[in-house]
């Protein structure tokens, strides 16, 4: 019965349903949620800079589709190849996102699950002006910063912000990256943190240390902005 369960939801017209549902159910949440921004000139701030990477926390992603405010604000999203991943491309692209399908994981398991070729997808695309949205952390290691970002931003040239969006309203799932679902009619909040620029010859000591950099402006990010909300207890996972 599991197994019967499973492939009807991995089957292409369930996707494309769950997709549909997903992107229209944001768009609800986005339309009825005032957002505040931190700071407020961020984009004024961002916008000479483009393209960017920009970098959050795996289990808050739901709403970073929204990031982008403008037509012109052209954006790329990591999405795993997953099959259970897949609805969740029909829905970014729904809401005007481009994908690039492949894992953000620079481990053992990096060529078998699409790596190699995800990670030239996101160079290609910074090099023709799209931005690149990417998870940060460690997969399966909620909060923890890997170094695909990080070797993105010395390859391609371009800065990482790292950012946090969350809402006052949400349910959170206990699973490995405590998955916040973002509920409709409340308050939110965008913080973003200084860029972090890797050096196109950064060795490994200084790739270390602004991986810990990148950790350490997401987490502030995350318990800024729920602390905007009201929410400062969000902030701990």
């Amino acid at each position: 019965m599991k197994r019967l369960l499973r492939d009807l939801l991995r089957s292409p017209r369930v996707q494309r349903a769950l997709g549909f549902l997903a992107a229209e159910y944001l768009r609800l949440v986005w339309r009825t949620t005032k957002f505040s921004y931190d700071p407020d000139n961020v984009y004024e701030r961002v916008e000479p800079h483009l393209p960017l990477i920009f970098a959050f926390w795996h289990g808050q992603h739901f709403m970073t589709p929204f990031i982008k405010t403008k037509d012109s604000h052209r954006a790329k999203v990591l999405i795993s190849r997953h099959r259970d991943g897949e609805f969740n491309a029909i829905a970014v692209e729904r809401l005007g996102i481009g994908t690039i399908r492949g894992s953000g994981d620079h481990g053992g398991a990096f060529a078998r699950k699409g790596g190699v070729g995800a990670f030239r997808e996101m160079v290609l695309a910074l090099e023709d002006n799209w931005n690149v949205a990417t998870t940060a952390d460690v997969p399966k290691r909620a909060r923890v910063a890997g170094m695909g970002v990080i070797m993105l931003a010395r390859q391609s040239g371009r800065p990482i912000v790292p950012f946090a969006m969350v809402t006052s309203r949400y349910i959170r799932l206990k699973n490995w990256d405590s998955t916040t679902i973002n509920l409709p009619f409340g308050r939110g909040a965008v913080v973003g943190i200084d860029a972090v620029i890797v050096p196109p010859d950064a060795d490994a000591e200084t790739m270390e240390k602004l991986r810990l950099q990148v950790e350490e402006y997401l987490n502030e990010a995350t318990r800024r902005a729920y602390a905007a909300v009201g929410r400062p207890e969000g902030a701990l996972g």
